[in-house]
């Protein structure tokens, strides 16, 4: 690594041999963005069962609007049905949910990919800051001189950002024709403010489970959401009673003692609470119950226990996850926490309701506390920089709804009505002030209906943009 002139770091650019790094960009207006060209600087092929991958890597600016600024790096990932490497396929872009998980690493054609790679050549976009991009962590957030540098970098790994980076790929990669993308949860976010933004890039737009709300507050989102968290609570102590017991006796241990996690760190009652983040999923009510079937050793809690616990709750994997997630809602004003203050508007969620009393214990849902900082050993060093992002007010808007309200790119959504993550409350009414979208409303799925529906959640998307359903 090597420290940037704001006492922070970039990646070394490495160049195949005979090529040259080109350093000149000439911006070019693009909605709100300064567009450039993205300059590739390796491509790597191989093969697996049925597909042929080719991994690209990309330079890209930090900040769009200053193109010929510092310049970081963007992987993806090109998917192609085996046999058809050679063929004239259109384009399908995967924005994977979050923020701050990188792309899925596919093994063959598996889940959704089967039916995408069947007329399209896919790329998965490792998002700024993820997987093989430039990383944004612990460890890189070092090099900077202070928190509020820190901070400002973080500054630039948002949707629109996200949105920018697909724009250089984009031109890179189809010589300037639009593509198609397909946005899961926080990558629906982002194809909206693709929409918004840069329309003329796509040629239809898939969104499963991630209409966001163009105008709602993160306290807005979160008072929905705690509603449906609750109420994924019970429903999951009606399929296993025998949990309200084991959880209240898992929350009394730890109300004595904290217990120290494998991975260090203490689980305290509030983060054990955490684990409710898996409730929103197909199968996360019976993980949590395996979870919870034998916590004991004795009196002490079983290894077992502590390291599938530890699985679930630490950041080491997407650490921007933590740093961006109430960011992803912000729009010129701080959300100041606003999981944390809402939570005291739900007084069912307080511990002390299940340990004085005999309600059961509720678990949260997809909420970021400031607590977590303190207790994750990956985020304990950038609690600083999480603070001063959560204290920013001077987020750009996301979303621009009047564009949206002309808005002539085909596009077809998904939407769970028990979605535990983004409520259907904030969807719905965004479907509808998208000229010409088609909304697909289902209680079949849950949040992760894309990944386990074995291509039948895109099948019908791409055939609703054909007019086909």
């Amino acid at each position: 690594m090597q420290p940037n002139q704001r006492g922070g770091t970039h990646r070394a650019l490495s160049v195949p041999s005979g090529g040259h790094p080109h350093n000149s960009f000439v911006p070019v207006p693009v909605g709100r963005f300064h567009v450039a060209r993205a300059t590739v600087l390796s491509m790597v092929a191989f093969r697996q069962p049925g597909t042929v991958l080719t991994d690209r890597s990309f330079t890209v600016p930090l900040d769009h609007t200053r193109p010929d600024g510092e310049q970081i790096e963007v992987f993806a990932r090109e998917v192609v049905a085996a046999g058809r490497a050679d063929d004239d396929l259109p384009w399908l872009v995967f924005l994977q949910g979050g923020p701050g998980f990188g792309a899925q690493r596919p093994v063959g054609r598996e889940a959704w990919l089967d039916r995408a790679l069947r007329d399209y050549r896919v790329l998965l976009l490792d998002q700024r800051g993820t997987g093989r991009s430039t990383p944004a962590n612990r460890l890189t957030l070092a090099g900077f001189a202070a928190a509020e540098a820190q901070a400002d970098y973080l500054a630039h790994f948002r949707a629109d950002a996200i949105v920018a980076d697909a724009e250089l790929i984009r031109r890179q990669l189809t010589h300037g024709a639009p593509w198609s993308v397909l946005g899961q949860s926080f990558g629906g976010f982002c194809t909206v403010s693709y929409l918004s933004f840069a329309p003329g890039g796509i040629r239809a737009a898939f969104i499963t489970g991630g209409l966001p709300g163009l105008t709602a507050t993160a306290d807005e989102v979160y008072r929905l959401t705690y509603a449906r968290v609750a109420a994924k609570n019970r429903a999951h102590y009606r399929r296993y009673p025998q949990d309200v017991e084991q959880a209240r006796r898992v929350a009394a241990k730890l109300s004595r003692q904290p217990a120290e996690l494998p991975g260090g760190g203490l689980l305290t009652v509030q983060r054990f609470q955490s684990l409710g983040q898996v409730l929103g999923s197909s199968a996360g009510s019976h993980q949590l119950h395996y979870m919870l079937e034998n916590p004991f050793a004795g009196r002490e809690f079983n290894d077992d226990f502590l390291h599938a616990v530890q699985a679930h709750l630490t950041f080491a994997a997407a650490p921007l996850y933590a740093l961006l997630h109430e960011q992803c809602y912000a729009q010129g004003a701080a959300t100041a926490w606003s999981a944390q203050r809402v939570r005291a508007e739900f007084g069912e969620f307080d511990p002390a309701v299940a340990l004085d009393g005999d309600e059961p214990l509720l678990f949260t849902g997809e909420m970021i506390y400031p607590w977590m900082f303190e207790h994750d050993p990956v985020l304990q060093p950038i609690a600083r920089a999480a603070e001063l992002l959560a204290q920013r007010a001077d987020w750009p808007p996301l979303y621009d709804p009047a564009r949206l309200a002309r808005n002539d790119v085909s596009v077809a959504a998904a939407i769970y009505f028990d979605d535990m993550y983004v409520p259907r409350e904030l969807s719905v009414p965004t479907a509808e002030a998208i000229r010409g979208l088609q909304a697909w409303v289902t209680s079949e799925y849950e949040h992760d209906g894309l990944r386990v529906s074995n291509g039948i959640v895109l099948d019908r998307l791409i055939a609703m943009t054909r007019g086909e359903a």
